[in-house]
């Protein structure tokens, strides 16, 4: 067996210490002498890597402070949502890679929702979202993510929390907004087909953004049903007329799909896409529109690193949820960085020595040491 003697490019204290940094410098916490800014963010993301509760990750250390001392904290330096939406969207785009702005990449918006149970208060009811059911609730924190897919990987741009009085064109316009300062170039824009709707393609077509997003088949005689007939592909436009001075043409594209026993079907399948100045050759946009559902394993990777939580604050949940999409792009960014080596033409990434949960249990590791992990247990006097 080959002896590796050579020094190690990266170590669990090190991983810890470029979280840590990364949340202090973007989300500064004002504390008191007897806990730092540092032990609080060390308890943090000891629960982030355990994807457990901040009050169940301090009690098993024996050497921190409380869980109601860190939430306290939280309390108190973070009164205010909109404020908080900055200094997270400023941390996520902190660890991007630097060659990611030298050239043109694919991005993509999509909704991402966390049930919701019981009966809103007044100061919560304006961040309830309100959508089709799953997990026994209609009722949903929701948040908007844009992503950049570079390398087969999801790095999350933008986040936003989405308020009851948003609409689809302002939650676009308002992660537009928030990686404006990067200057990207993109070559298209994907969208899930909740946001098929005339104001949507009308505001995007006159952004002259490239976008693909699935057209939803509805309509017998006018929708986009009337579309879906022959044997072959084609492209063609239809007029979406949704209410006074609503009304908008735009390119369609129909594939036409021979099923071939697929999923135990047979016949044709027709899909039905939006397709607006994009290079992408007919037959192969639904092949490419597939890059969109990396944003799902973004998703599911950020649920590996998020703090539970059964608090209905919305302050608090966006910060934990802020938090699991940053521990993300900073596993992205040490891949890049750190687990590589360069070569001729890209950089050989290896993957497969550093996956996301390698990176957790370094953080968890770490900050075990830190505090030590309790291993008695008293009763009190009296």
């Amino acid at each position: 067996m080959k002896i590796k003697t050579e020094k190690p490019v990266l170590t669990d204290k090190e991983t810890l210490k470029e979280v840590i940094e990364c949340l202090i410098e973007n989300l500064p916490i004002s504390t008191k002498k007897t806990e730092t800014e540092k032990d609080l963010y060390n308890i943090i993301i000891g629960a982030a890597s355990s994807a457990d509760s901040i009050e169940n990750a301090a009690n098993k250390l024996d050497k921190s402070c409380t869980g109601k001392t860190v939430r306290n904290y939280l309390v108190n330096n973070f009164p205010s949502f909109q404020e908080l939406e900055v200094q997270i969207n400023q941390a996520l785009i902190s660890k991007l890679p630097r060659r990611i702005k030298k050239k043109k990449h694919k991005l993509a918006i999509d909704i991402n929702l966390i049930p919701y149970y019981g009966n809103p208060s007044e100061s919560e009811k304006d961040y309830i979202y309100r959508s089709q059911a799953q997990s026994g609730t209609c009722s949903f924190y929701a948040y908007a993510t844009i992503y950049i897919i570079a390398k087969n990987k999801r790095l999350t741009l933008g986040l936003i929390g989405i308020k009851k009085s948003y609409t689809n064109v302002a939650i676009i316009t308002y992660l537009l907004d928030k990686i404006d300062s990067l200057k990207l170039k993109f070559k298209r824009l994907y969208l899930d087909r909740g946001f098929d709707s005339g104001s949507v393609i009308k505001w995007l077509m006159a952004l002259d953004i490239p976008f693909i997003m699935p057209a939803i088949k509805n309509g017998i005689t006018g929708g986009i049903n009337q579309y879906l007939k022959g044997k072959k592909s084609y492209k063609t436009t239809h007029t979406m007329n949704q209410g006074k001075n609503n009304e908008v043409t735009f390119p369609l594209w129909i594939l036409c799909k021979y099923l071939k026993g697929k999923r135990n079907k047979y016949g044709i399948e027709y899909l039905a896409f939006v397709a607006y100045k994009v290079n992408v050759r007919l037959n192969y946009i639904a092949e490419d529109y597939r890059h969109r559902f990396g944003i799902e394993t973004s998703y599911r990777l950020k649920n590996l690193c998020r703090i539970r939580t059964t608090t209905k604050n919305p302050i608090r949940r966006l910060l934990y949820v802020g938090i699991s999409f940053l521990i993300v792009n900073i596993w992205i960014y040490l891949l890049w960085s750190k687990i590589c080596k360069p070569r001729r033409g890209s950089r050989l990434v290896y993957h497969n020595l550093f996956n996301l949960k390698q990176m957790l249990a370094f953080l968890s590791n770490t900050v075990n040491r830190i505090y030590g992990v309790k291993e008695k247990v008293y009763i009190p006097d009296g």
